[in-house]
């Protein structure tokens, strides 16, 4: 028999267990083998002091001064960063060699899609990404807001969140598209909002804002050519409507273009980021350099891609053709100086494994140091959160992770996370 006693002694031990730790802490000092910031060396034996849920200092052991009743966490051989963001995500599709995009929109009920999210929404904070932009529901409407409040909430545990709700694409471009349904089959899910002319996209945008999107997604190409040949779909009219009325409103805007017209067309429109950019040019990544344009360049989307369709086998195929054109593009952006941040497109593969962007970004042309830089203060900085955002220092908010090893040597670490925080919060510790 247990006693009352001892049913509340171990309520309580289950009630801590699920209680995020730092939520028990009023102060915590965090001893890792070394400190890493975007623009600063790596600091070994620094410190990071943890209070109200910002860091309160960082620096050598001599020169943090913490409260008597601090709580000290041990991270032996272990580099902090700041936490890492992954700013082209979708957190309601999962990969397609599970299920197809298609039955995914058309037969996976939203509530059911909702509850995915959660669970894969967590799966990515402890893996260390401890900031993500949602650039759509994929037809789940607008339950991304919900997603994003029940985080904020803590009824869930994820990613801080920036979302876009629906996506607005050019009438008939998107999906499921209507040529490859029944001619006579009406009112199907689509993957996004569709407009047409300037009035219509400007009622899209107004409408996304209204419900409370934090960023305005627009296809400025899609599959929509003969043989589903992608092809600029918005007109420069239609699109300069939208980003004035995103602009208006206060909302950045992210535009999918993956052709040189579709992306110069969003570009002199005014857009604040390019999606993809495959077939991007030296002159398009040229204009985008000039107008600080920044690029999400989604490489491991392609590697995705190639498995599920081209039977590709990573670390055993050569890379497919498509691989080496986005690898061609990257390329033609670090060249002409454009801004990098890190987004994967991620839901198109494993969410938790978001760290393959890195490892790409490395692959393809960058150093550890600039994929890192990449994936925290760029990253920050094209969210308009740099000044609490993605650096580790005194005032920014408490989004830190700890990998095993030296990533700014090993890009391969990011991939071994022992300590995942945000504001304040341990979500994970050795």
């Amino acid at each position: 028999m247990i006693t009352t006693s001892a049913r509340s002694i171990a309520g309580t031990l289950a009630f801590l267990l699920l209680v995020p730790f730092a939520a028990q802490a009023s102060a915590l000092l965090l001893r890792p083998a070394q400190v890493w910031s975007a623009g600063e060396p790596v600091h070994a034996g620094w410190l990071v002091l943890i209070e109200g849920g910002r860091i309160a200092a960082v620096g050598a052991a001599g020169s943090v001064s913490a409260p008597a009743d601090v709580t000290v966490i041990d991270l032996p051989g272990a580099t902090l960063l700041p936490g890492l963001m992954d700013i082209h995500s979708h957190l309601f599709l999962h990969p397609y060699n599970e299920t197809l995009w298609n039955d995914q929109v058309l037969k996976e009920p939203v509530p059911y899609r909702t509850l995915r999210a959660g669970q894969q929404a967590r799966a990515t904070l402890l893996a260390g990404f401890t900031t993500l932009r949602d650039l759509g529901t994929e037809g789940a409407e607008y339950a991304d807001l919900s997603l994003k409040r029940a985080i904020d909430e803590h009824l869930i545990e994820g990613p801080r969140l920036f979302v876009a709700t629906r996506a607005i694409v050019a009438t008939g471009s998107y999906g499921p598209a209507p040529r490859g349904l029944r001619p006579d089959v009406c009112c199907t899910p689509q993957g996004a909002q569709e407009a047409s002319g300037v009035a219509e996209v400007i009622r899209a945008v107004r409408e996304q804002a209204g419900r409370g999107a934090d960023w305005i997604k627009v296809y400025a190409d899609y599959r929509w050519g003969p043989d589903g040949a992608e092809q600029p779909t918005f007109s420069e009219e239609e699109l300069r409507a939208l980003v004035d009325t995103a602009h208006s409103s206060g909302r950045p805007v992210a535009a999918h273009a993956t052709t040189a017209e579709g992306m110069r067309r969003a570009v002199a429109a005014g857009v604040d980021t390019i999606e993809h950019g495959f077939n991007g040019t030296p002159e398009v990544f040229r204009l985008m350099a000039a107008r600080g344009v920044a690029y999400l360049p989604t490489l491991t989307a392609e590697e995705a891609y190639g498995e599920y369709f081209e039977h590709y086998l990573p670390g055993k195929s050569a890379p497919t053709p498509d691989m080496e054109q986005a690898k061609r593009a990257f390329s033609a952006a670090l060249k002409a100086g454009v801004t990098i941040g890190c987004g994967s497109d991620v839901g198109v593969f494993t969410h938790g494994t978001n760290y393959r962007e890195l490892e790409w970004m490395v692959r393809d042309g960058m150093t550890p140091l600039q994929a890192l830089t990449a994936a925290t203060a760029t990253d920050a900085r094209i969210l308009r959160r740099e000044s609490d955002l993605g650096r580790v220092r005194a005032g920014m908010l408490a989004d830190l992770v700890a990998v095993s090893g030296d990533p700014t040597q090993d890009i391969a670490a990011v991939e071994h996370v022992v300590f995942v925080m945000k504001d304040g919060v341990v979500y994970r510790r050795p």
